[in-house]
């Protein structure tokens, strides 16, 4: 593939390519990049969050380069302060390794086994020792590690920052010295982590690597950054029809932002879908393939078929009206509490009525029985609500 060609795939999606021209240099070579992406096993389990970065990564491996798959077991017992506003608890050796086989075995329903390099960070952090470390350290200032947006920000609010925080970008940094990293991906939280490498590169003699950053995944609220303790995260181990009822939540709009980020279908597809939509096709279609694919990706087609078929059956075989009241309800920024939502769409005549129906079984939330009257919704997702047996409303939550 030529290279304007393979511009466009990888710079589909990104937020931020530094320095493109130094990207176009390396592709000219015609040899295989060495592409990095690391991360700290910090939690069990992947959303689809997490697979942004590693969707990219899967790009590059399509294009014949030569991944490199970082499994940071040495940084994470520093931790991450990307984006923190107080000091991230380390994690124990024991707890890394577990999340390391776990994060291994997700990643491998995205990248090629056989066209993966897995390497842990330990393997040359350890052999720094003491000296090696004072050595790295003494190649950074107090000042420039302020330059951190987060860094500066606690510093001004009289926040404490660790020392050994300060040691995470050098870490990072020396990490792609180790692997001779021609390009490095990350979140663009991580961008100052990156520069770190450039700039540890260049005082190595080596050519400094190209940074590609990938925008934060919004979650299904639409809002917030996915995340599993908000609430609106897809897991890629949920089960099939978990996700699918997931995928389809969420609101037209963002179904656009999730199929550039998420989907592997080529960018002149998208577009053909796009001007369909705009000629009138019902964006749903569009979903329901987006939604296959993903879970497909992670459970295999005979799952993603079998999804969609019990989604059909629930909500388009007689489970909901052809036509029911399409309502917009302000959830604000701490969403909407199920109770108040039902009275707000007129399905219940007060709160307390929403609770005897919420205990008696008699709600569904896009048909699955909604038992928790504390549940609160998030800005941006549209559901279908139903109270008894008649009462039904397709709600999108602002």
């Amino acid at each position: 593939m030529d290279i304007t060609h393979q511009l466009a795939i990888i710079k589909r999606g990104c937020e931020e390519l530094l320095v493109e021209a130094d990207l176009v240099r390396k592709l000219e070579t015609g040899r295989p990049l060495r592409v990095k992406l690391g991360l700290d096993p910090t939690a069990p389990d992947l959303h689809l969050g997490h697979t942004v970065v590693v969707n990219k990564l899967r790009q590059f491996q399509d294009l014949g380069h030569r991944v490199q798959f970082l499994i940071g077991d040495f940084t994470g017992m520093i931790g991450d302060p990307s984006g923190r506003n107080a000091t991230r608890p380390a994690l124990t050796p024991e707890q890394i390794a577990e999340n390391a086989r776990t994060y291994q075995a997700q990643a491998f329903r995205i990248l090629d086994p056989d066209r993966t390099e897995i390497l842990f960070n330990s393997t040359w952090s350890n052999e720094l020792g003491a000296a090696g470390m004072i050595r790295l350290a003494a190649r950074y200032t107090v000042s420039r590690m302020l330059e951190r947006d987060d860094f500066a920000k606690r510093y001004r609010a009289n926040q404490p920052i660790s020392i050994h925080e300060f040691l995470y970008p050098l870490m990072q940094g020396y990490d792609s010295v180790a692997m001779q990293a021609d390009v490095e991906l990350g979140g663009t939280d991580q961008k100052f982590n990156l520069l770190v490498g450039r700039e540890l590169q260049k005082d190595w003699g080596q050519e400094p690597q190209v940074i590609l950053t990938m925008p934060l995944l919004e979650g299904l609220d639409g809002v917030n950054k996915m995340s599993k303790s908000l609430g609106n995260y897809v897991g890629i181990t949920e089960p099939p029809g978990e996700i699918f009822g997931k995928l389809m939540s969420i609101s037209d709009a963002l179904m656009w932002r999730y199929i550039e980020l998420l989907s592997f279908e080529p960018l002149a597809v998208v577009h053909r879908w796009r001007a369909e939509v705009e000629a009138g096709r019902n964006p749903r279609e569009v979903k329901v393939g987006f939604a296959k694919e993903i879970v497909a990706r992670f459970h295999g087609r005979g799952a993603a078929d079998a999804a969609a078929a019990e989604f059909n059956a629930r909500f388009r075989e007689g489970a909901l009206p052809d036509a029911m009241p399409e309502l917009t309800v302000a959830a604000g920024a701490a969403g909407i509490a199920l109770p108040q939502l039902l009275k707000e769409a007129g399905l219940t005549p007060s709160t307390s009525e929403s609770l005897r129906m919420i205990e008696q079984g008699g709600v569904r939330i896009d048909g699955e029985r909604a038992a928790d009257k504390a549940l609160r919704l998030a800005a941006g997702a549209t559901v279908v609500l139903q109270v008894g047996k008649r009462r039904f409303a397709r709600v999108t939550l602002v």
